[in-house]
């Protein structure tokens, strides 16, 4: 890893916003920025699973890469993000809760990781899942809970995409602290997730980048 992915991962904030400075004034692509990012992010989803770092820290890193992404933006109007292909993930956390810590969390990552991410929010109804994958016509859902009597709200968004005839065309990931495999059997989603990283590797296995 560089010395911008080494910041990152041992949370070393102005350091990285100051390498993050001096990489765009060197005219380095943004695009190799973000993965540089990138790799220190999943570093610290590493630690944070390994239990090295807490949710605190898990909380921080995601900041730290949120404002190093406002620097970053700008550089990206220009077209270079749409020479990428389209890979697009729709997030919430489903109807009945309004927790989204860890929802946010895993939008950080997967931005991170080049994603295109359509947050819902919270308290999101099932037809709006649908709607939302009609839009952006995106081949992975993440749904998210920390109240684990929502489970059968995300059966009711896994039942939605079926009666609409659209099951087949998207893969569901679940994923919250009480998520395991007999809550994924329950829902009939296709994966769980226990962290964002793990959220970020079944992307990109929905999409055949890895």
């Amino acid at each position: 890893m560089g010395q911008l992915a080494d910041a990152i991962r041992d949370l070393q904030e102005e350091l990285v916003y100051g390498l993050v400075d001096r990489k765009i004034q060197e005219k380095i692509p943004p695009l190799d920025l973000i993965q540089e990012c990138n790799q220190g992010m999943v570093q610290v989803g590493e630690l944070f699973s390994q239990k090295k770092y807490f949710i605190s820290q898990l909380i921080f890193s995601a900041e730290i890469f949120k404002n190093v992404m406002k620097k970053i933006n700008p550089l990206l109007e220009g077209g270079s993000r749409n020479d990428r292909p389209c890979h697009t993930v729709v997030i919430g956390t489903v109807k009945g809760d309004i927790h989204d810590i860890g929802k946010n969390i895993a939008g950080t990552f997967l931005r991170g990781a080049g994603f295109e991410v359509m947050d819902l929010g919270v308290d999101v109804p099932p037809e709006k899942f649908v709607q939302a994958v009609g839009q952006s016509h995106a081949r992975a859902v993440g749904l998210s809970a920390l109240l684990n009597f929502t489970y059968p709200d995300m059966k009711s968004v896994v039942d939605r995409f079926a009666a609409e005839g659209l099951r087949d065309q998207v893969k569901i990931i679940i994923g919250g602290a009480p998520v395991n495999e007999a809550v994924r059997q329950f829902t009939g989603a296709d994966y769980y997730a226990n962290d964002a990283v793990a959220g970020v590797n079944l992307c990109k296995k929905i999409y055949a980048l890895e």
